[in-house]
């Protein structure tokens, strides 16, 4: 299994931002999570769900701390991965959600 967190991309970043992960637009990529990630290390990954449906995954390549939410003042960390991520060739049915999730990576394939 492949540890790591779920990421909802809010569907106002549209399915253009979602395929810029897994289609060599980026080779970086940025998402951030409430507070300091306790069980996250690099090597670890970011699942993405996009419409209720996981989507791919990408390698989680540094974490920062120290980062500030603009709007709430509270502290976050920065998730950097690598891009191009693994995209699933059918994705799989996973309800979206607000925040991070951690996940084991049990309903990868393979």
């Amino acid at each position: 299994m492949s540890f790591g967190i779920t990421k909802t991309v809010p569907a106002k970043a549209g399915k253009e931002e979602l395929e810029a992960m897994y289609d060599g637009t980026y080779k970086e990529y940025e998402f951030h999570m409430a507070g300091k990630p306790s069980k996250l290390k690099v090597g670890d990954f970011v699942y993405t769900i996009f419409d209720n449906q996981l989507v791919g995954r990408l390698k989680i390549k540094r974490i920062e701390g120290g980062a500030v939410n603009p709007k709430s003042g509270k502290p976050r960390s920065l998730i950097f991965v690598e891009a191009p991520g693994e995209k699933l060739d059918k994705p799989i049915v996973k309800k979206g959600h607000r925040g991070t999730r951690y996940f084991d990576g049990s309903e990868w394939p393979g």
